[in-house]
């Protein structure tokens, strides 16, 4: 498989190849996919550090040492190795280990979920897409190019601006911004499986449409599809922090990343090191997500 992601716009730029195998035959395939991911030390460092980001956002209230909504005037902007605040202190006083560590609630969410609800979406697509053929596809895939149409960044701001900020909002401006692109790899990979000898064979014996795509096509479809997905999710939290930096997605006072941007650039001449915090955090994971994305692409290339 070879999917590439421009983290700019989000778009494919290449399509990829399915798993010559038939879906009742691919435990061993998979099984030897498992192997050498776990071989690849790149993506299984990246593993570690978004299972880290990921724990320490679930137990936040249990390993945070204050609260992330109280603020001090008089401890305001306190600089990193502070003995009270480890990572020094926001433009209003609060601890911003603390507001790391919730943060990362938000930011994990509004990045994983917009991909999680278009790879369902984009996948029913793309998949009856490429199966059916004819009108279905031509009607499903123009309306995905419409979509094409216009970059991530803009049609996410779009959305989002239209209606209205907030998480809902932003998760829904994401999710559309995700399932065109989600659907047309799921019909590419679809198109290519669809003439296969054991597809055919299943047709021939009488198989109805629907037997032929469960057993035969969606194990085949899914996992390029997956994989696919995986590496939109950094671009997915990279457009999510974009929102909030602009006002269109969480609102004050809830922490995020993107939202501990925006509050504290203007604070970045009198504290850089404080002011930067969200953005590695933010810069951490997206990379994080695409090495194992990565990872996952160049496991699925050879094949046993």
């Amino acid at each position: 498989m070879n999917v590439q992601t421009s983290l700019a716009t989000g778009d494919p730029v290449a399509a990829v190849a399915a798993p010559e195998i038939p879906a009742v035959a691919s435990r061993g395939y998979w099984g030897s996919v498992l192997r050498r991911l776990l071989r690849d030390p790149v993506a299984m460092a990246a593993a570690c550090v978004i299972l880290a980001i990921v724990l320490a956002a679930i137990f936040a209230p249990l390993i945070a040492p204050m609260d992330p909504f109280k603020g001090s005037m008089v401890r305001r902007l306190r600089h990193v190795g502070d003995a009270t605040y480890w990572l020094g202190s926001d433009e209003l006083g609060r601890d911003m280990l603390t507001r790391l560590l919730y943060a990362g609630r938000l930011s994990l969410f509004m990045g994983v979920l917009p991909v999680v609800i278009a790879f369902f979406v984009g996948s029913g697509l793309g998949i009856l897409a490429g199966y059916a053929g004819g009108w279905v596809n031509t009607v499903i895939m123009r309306v995905v190019d419409v979509f094409f149409a216009f970059p991530s960044v803009l049609l996410a701001i779009a959305l989002s601006g239209a209606l209205g900020a907030g998480i809902l909002n932003s998760i829904v401006s994401l999710t559309v911004v995700f399932v065109p692109q989600i659907t047309r790899v799921a019909e590419s990979v679809t198109v290519q499986i669809r003439n296969r000898d054991y597809v055919e064979a299943a047709r021939v014996s009488g198989a109805n449409p629907f037997t032929v795509v469960r057993v035969q096509v969606l194990g085949n479809v899914l996992g390029p599809v997956f994989v696919y997905a995986t590496s939109l999710i950094s671009v997915s939290m990279i457009l999510a922090s974009g929102l909030s930096f602009l006002g269109l997605g969480v609102k004050p006072p809830e922490p995020e990343w993107g939202l501990m941007l925006n509050t504290l650039r203007t604070a970045i001449y009198v504290n850089p090191v404080v002011a930067a915090l969200p953005g590695v955090m933010i810069f951490l994971t997206s990379i994080s997500f695409n090495l194992l994305s990565d990872g996952l692409r160049s496991a699925m290339e050879v094949r046993q």
